[in-house]
């Protein structure tokens, strides 16, 4: 089978003909569709093109070992996301005070702050550009569920298999996210 012939394929026989032949020219494939995607989502961690090119870099080349990780009960392209964010979220984590001289928003723990109920149009309400600054200063994890729901539109039902928690508390950890980015708002104006 030529390139071209395995550029047709899904990402799960491609995945399944990788695990059996660690075949890195198929890996090329998913390589192709998917390293703008990442390297954008790098992007919006780092926001240095250079580091979000490294970040991708070490993305794919660790997402090669762990391709037989993967079990196809999810989507392919919501279990890759996720191991986007926790890789851009260790990446945060292991280089918190290189980010912290590099940022200009510092990352708010909103742990002691009232509970309001906030609606899904509070969050979309937000100018991009705005909501861009506000998902920089909640925590990783915070915005990653955000991005994983909205951005990316993945169900409570997907997020709940990917996290290995019930849909209660995917839902309770999306409201609690909602609430640090508009409490945050509210901080700002």
């Amino acid at each position: 089978m030529n390139l071209t012939s395995y550029k047709k394929l899904s990402d799960d026989e491609i995945i399944k003909i990788i695990c059996e032949s660690n075949n890195s020219l198929v890996f090329g494939v998913l390589y192709d569709r998917y390293s703008q995607i990442i390297y954008n989502k790098c992007l919006g961690f780092t926001k240095e093109k250079d580091d979000a090119k490294d970040l991708t870099q070490e993305i794919f080349i660790k997402l090669f070992f762990k391709l037989k990780e993967y079990q196809s009960q999810s989507k392919f392209k919501a279990w890759l996301y996720v191991f986007v964010y926790n890789t851009c979220i260790n990446y945060v984590n292991r280089d918190k005070h290189h980010n912290q001289l590099k940022s200009k928003a510092p990352i708010y723990e909103l742990e002691n702050f009232q509970e309001e109920e906030v609606s899904d149009s509070s969050v979309f309400e937000l100018k991009v550009e705005a909501l861009d600054k506000l998902l920089m200063q909640i925590s990783p994890e915070d915005k990653t569920i955000l991005l994983l729901k909205y951005q990316d539109e993945l169900s409570i039902n997907e997020l709940s298999k990917l996290y290995g928690v019930g849909e209660s508390a995917i839902k309770m950890r999306i409201k609690r996210a909602k609430e640090k980015l508009v409490k945050l708002k509210n901080l700002n104006e």
